[in-house]
């Protein structure tokens, strides 16, 4: 499977962003610079992993992740054999996926020490030779937190925007989307994904945008969620 796309678009500043806010920051980061990157790509080079939502506690950060892609006892085999991990357990089988969670041995002093460290939560990370996050800050100081440690530990990323939740997007997605749930949706609509029957398939959309199949479930069930909320339940208050 093909490796999560760059993203694109102009880098932005990151002292544009207001103090006091919550920040969102996306960014790319290759997978052999950071430890669980390189636990993954070993055992499964062409497979892809999604990690679940990420709340970092304290100094551990133990994350739970989808794999799509490899064979699961040579995969597992290898991941318990990597010094850094002590355990990584199965926890559920869903459509081609197995969700995992990884217990490390020893904490990895990289991109996700830096994340835990500016309590960041990792709202998407997903890839395999090329990881995408996408992450939230509580404000403009635990960002500058994070962008200082990176470079003080040579930590190569690819900021690919910054943006506080109450401004508009780059793009002018007045719903909250994420680029890539849009694109997501409108090929859904576009495709007849929600017509009655489908006239596609989850599997047909995740070749088109180069992704696995539950990443492209994901995209459209936070996508529909998102666009749930702020319609209905915005419009609910005017009846209460």
């Amino acid at each position: 499977m093909s490796a999560v796309r760059l993203l694109s678009g102009t880098r932005m500043s990151l002292e544009r962003i207001q103090v006091g806010m919550s920040v969102i920051l996306e960014f790319t980061i290759e997978g052999e610079a950071f430890e669980l990157g390189r636990v993954l790509a070993r055992p499964a080079p062409h497979g892809y992993a999604e990690l679940e939502r990420v709340i970092p506690m304290q100094d551990a950060l133990m994350p739970f992740l989808w794999v799509t892609g490899v064979d699961a006892d040579a995969f597992e085999k290898s991941v318990r054999e990597q010094p850094s991990v002590k355990t990584i357990c199965a926890l559920d089988h869903v459509e081609g996926s197995t969700l995992y969670h990884i217990e490390w041995a020893t904490q990895p002093a990289d991109i996700l020490a830096a994340l835990a460290d500016a309590n960041a939560v990792v709202l998407e990370a997903a890839g395999n030779g090329v990881w995408q996050f996408r992450v939230r800050f509580p404000d403009h100081d635990k960002l500058s937190t994070f962008h200082n440690a990176i470079i003080e530990e040579h930590i190569p990323i690819h900021i690919g925007r910054t943006y506080t939740l109450s401004e508009p997007t780059a793009t002018g997605h007045p719903l909250g989307l994420t680029n890539d749930q849009r694109e997501a949706l409108v090929l859904a609509l576009n495709w007849g994904y929600f017509a009655s029957p489908s006239e596609t398939s989850l599997d047909d959309i995740a070749d088109e945008l180069g992704i696995s199949r539950q990443a492209v479930s994901k995209r459209i069930r936070r996508g529909n969620e998102t666009v749930l909320r702020k319609t209905l339940l915005s419009s609910a208050k005017d009846f209460t």
